[in-house]
């Protein structure tokens, strides 16, 4: 009796200390998911991102079982998500946390491939194929969550090195999802160098490799050919409050542009939802928009956020006038922000827009990419917000002759906190994917431009300035290998992991194969 109460009391005890445990390492795979926020704006501790998954690695590859290493990926995934959009809190509200739970199953896979390559002690070719495919299987998550459909491409980790030059010459070849590759292979490289000694020749050959690769990078690809300049005027009216707020914006950007006279600027840009109503409706705005045009010797590109005259609905829209009045040049946003500007199944999710603050009306979509004739001779790519997000808009409008692209945006909603520094920086990565230079314009801040290669143009704009700024833009010539070859980096990974499902697959169909056939269960004898 004392022996067998002795037994249960010791399973009971070990039983809660592998309770205690399993909360603890969800807790860890949450924590460790979101420590990778800290790489991007506002605290841009860019280093960080090389080492910043090691924790989450660590536990991964402990995971005692398949789904464990699941749960953990899909609790890490869901915290990074957390992290790294939480200023849209004041938005959406608790809705935020079943849109990170949603999007963290994306990390499954990739926690599956962190357990099953790195645990226990790699031999050098496993080590060697993990430093493949375990940065595969977190690019696979960043170009499935990528899909306009589940929020876009915001938060791709090597979005987090916009300010390293090095780093900005390898998105020239490969785009943002090169970086990412890059990134995720050096923290592989650290986790087989601490937790498995057999593999760290391996790891730093891998990290020396890719020294030498970012190196050869920087010497053989050849920086944008300048192409002449461009003096570009950037209008930041700064915070407005009230009922009017829309007609003080406008008699705000009127002024700081009329400041601008006599200094010659080639085109003035005022940020997103700059004009509040359909300029063929308001022939009074279209004619003081000439005017200013007219004083100031350029053409405006103003963003129109309005229901328009000649078509039902909604539309943003960046438009070009000139002293005669608007050019004809119009661009209608494609890529809409999800609940902010549309609610995707709105017959479904319609009860978001109690909760927090989705849009009350879906905004209507543009046909398709538009390039402007600025007078003279040089051709601009519009983009509106979020569009900045995603590199196949600009990959398309530097490959259809735009020599500037033109961001026109907003994040006054979330003034106070990291998105309008993280929005500004992906300027950066555009520019250097591109071989364009991408001017950023904001209505309250961070307005920045951004040169051919990635590098800033003069001084960023702060959240909550209210002035008026002119850039000498240098222009470029030629074409990057990410414009001309697109996201190859996406495609060789996918490959890759196809690759290595089907060898497992044919592995694990040839081992079932060669499995010895059980034998008969002894005859049973009657009894009478």
């Amino acid at each position: 009796m004392v022996a067998e109460l002795s037994g249960r009391t010791g399973h009971g005890a070990r039983g809660g200390h592998r309770g205690r445990t399993r909360w603890w390492r969800a807790a860890g795979a949450v924590a460790a998911g979101a420590l990778p926020c800290l790489a991007f704006p506002a605290p841009a501790l860019w280093w960080l991102a090389y080492v910043a998954l090691v924790p989450w690695m660590l536990l991964l590859r402990t995971a005692p079982t398949g789904r464990r290493a699941a749960w953990e990926g899909w609790l890490g995934g869901a915290g990074f998500i957390v992290a790294v959009h939480h200023w849209l809190l004041p938005s959406l509200h608790v809705f935020l946390i079943p849109v990170a739970a949603l999007l963290g199953l994306l990390w499954i896979p990739w926690a599956l491939l962190v357990r099953e390559l790195l645990g226990g002690a790699p031999a050098p070719g496993r080590a060697a194929a993990a430093l493949v495919l375990v940065p595969a299987g977190w690019l696979l998550s960043e170009l499935v969550r990528s899909w306009q459909g589940l929020g876009g491409p915001w938060g791709l980790l090597g979005a987090s090195q916009w300010q390293v030059p090095a780093a900005l010459r390898l998105a020239s070849v490969g785009g943002v999802w090169l970086v990412s590759l890059l990134v995720v292979a050096v923290n592989c490289a650290v986790v087989l160098a601490v937790a498995a000694p057999g593999a760290r020749r391996v790891a730093v050959a891998a990290v020396a490799g890719g020294a030498v690769l970012t190196g050869a990078v920087w010497l053989w690809l050849p920086r944008p050919a300048p192409a002449g300049g461009l003096r570009v005027a950037v209008v930041q009216p700064g915070p407005m409050e009230g009922a009017d707020s829309a007609d003080q914006r406008f008699a705000a950007q009127e002024r700081l542009t009329a400041d601008l006279e006599g200094t010659r600027p080639d085109l003035v840009v005022w940020g997103e939802s700059s004009v509040g109503a359909d300029l063929a409706a308001r022939p009074d705005l279209s004619r003081r928009l000439a005017e200013l045009a007219a004083r100031v010797g350029a053409p405006l590109l103003v963003n129109v956020d309005a229901r328009r005259s000649d078509r039902p609905g909604i539309y943003k829209s960046s438009v070009l006038v000139g002293p005669q009045g608007p050019t004809g040049d119009r661009y209608d946003k494609m890529r809409l922000v999800p609940f902010g500007e549309y609610v995707p199944a709105r017959s479904v999710l319609g009860w978001a827009t109690s909760v927090g603050k989705a849009a009350g009306e879906d905004r209507m979509r543009g046909a398709g990419p538009v390039i402007m004739n600025l007078p003279d001779g040089v051709r601009i790519g519009p983009l509106v917000c979020f569009e900045t997000a995603f590199p196949d808009m600009s990959r398309h409008l530097a490959g259809e002759g735009a020599g500037v692209l033109v961001a026109q945006s907003s994040t006054s909603t979330f003034q106070h906190s990291w998105a309008p520094a993280q929005h500004a920086s992906l300027a950066a990565l555009r520019a250097a994917e591109t071989g364009r230079p991408v001017v950023h314009a904001t209505l309250t801040g961070v307005s920045a431009v951004f040169g051919p290669s990635g590098e800033r143009i003069g001084g960023a704009l702060p959240t909550s300035a209210s002035t008026a700024a002119v850039y000498e833009v240098p222009l470029a010539r030629g074409t990057t290998p990410f414009v001309r070859f697109g996201n190859w980096p996406g495609a060789a990974s996918v490959a890759a992991l196809a690759l290595y499902c089907a060898v497992r697959g044919a592995r694990a169909v040839r081992v079932a194969g060669s499995a010895p056939e059980p034998s008969a269960p002894p005859a049973r004898t009657a009894r009478g």
